[in-house]
């Protein structure tokens, strides 16, 4: 029986819901986080798993007391932390030169310093356990990805944040994943914020046509289990981080070509 405990921010849908109903299915016991209660009671509901195997907390993660209560009452109630997933995220498309300023820090708030702070929190329950941290990035943490510029800025510094956790820690015992998805179907870019904050509403990508959150989630526990230092997932996302490091120049041209003939993408041309 695995008595093992998971915090999953972001619980309430997409690849954070995934994610939680895939370890309740390993017996993991298991910190339902996220700001929509009504969501993570739906996704709990979902689960077959006892009601004493879960925990419900309602969080913002961009507020640090918010992170601190958050493992304080994972404690309290399990007497442990095993595994940190740092899901919780917001997406954004919108120009730089148009967007406000506020979706950029709004970004940062909740992908980077969001992760930061349940992070810290986390992390003597974590030394202790000698257990896992892990960071639900994109391959946007790897290649700029043209109206996206927070998005990506929030990736590339969760990626070095992470990276310098786990050679901190390297004598420790700590684990620490960067789980690159690539282009989920899930809800991210429904809720992404255009140039004025606003969510945008549709996805302009056919999400039909992605791999699944379901997917995702088997992955990362997968790489969990083998604790692994780094994924990156789909055929497209692993061709666009190899080509990276060996022909960037012509990788930029692809990902503007390939971004701006999304449906109604900001990019010109």
């Amino acid at each position: 029986m695995n008595h093992s405990v998971m915090i999953v921010t972001g619980a309430s849908s997409g690849i954070g819901r995934a994610i939680a109903l895939e370890a309740l299915t390993k017996g993991y016991r298991v910190v339902l986080a996220g700001r929509n209660m009504e969501g993570l009671e739906q996704t709990a509901s979902q689960s077959k798993a006892d009601a004493s195997q879960y925990l419900l907390v309602q969080v913002d993660v961009a507020k640090r007391e918010d992170c601190r209560q958050l493992v304080e009452e994972a404690v309290v109630r399990f007497g442990q932390i095993d595994v940190l997933v740092n899901n919780a995220g917001v997406s954004m498309r919108a120009l730089f030169a148009e967007a406000d300023l506020e979706v950029l820090e709004r970004l940062m708030q909740v992908n980077f310093w969001g992760m930061v702070y349940c992070t810290h929190f986390a992390l003597p329950y974590l030394l202790q356990s000698k257990g896992s941290v892990v960071g639900v990035s994109s391959v946007a943490g790897y290649k700029g990805l043209p109206a996206r510029t927070g998005y990506s800025a929030s990736k590339f510094a969760m990626h070095g944040f992470l990276e310098s956790l786990r050679i901190e820690n390297l004598k420790k015992g700590l684990h620490v994943l960067i789980a690159c998805p690539g282009f989920t179907a899930s809800n991210i870019r429904k809720t992404a914020l255009s140039k004025d904050g606003s969510p945008q509403g549709e996805s302009p990508r056919a999400e039909e046509k992605m791999m699944s959150a379901e997917e995702v989630a088997a992955h990362i526990l997968d790489a969990l289990k083998k604790r692994k230092n780094s994924i990156v997932l789909t055929t497209t996302g692993k061709i666009t981080v190899w080509l990276n490091k060996f022909f960037p120049k012509l990788v930029d041209n692809l990902v503007y070509k390939h971004l701006a003939n999304e449906a109604n993408s900001p990019l010109k041309g």
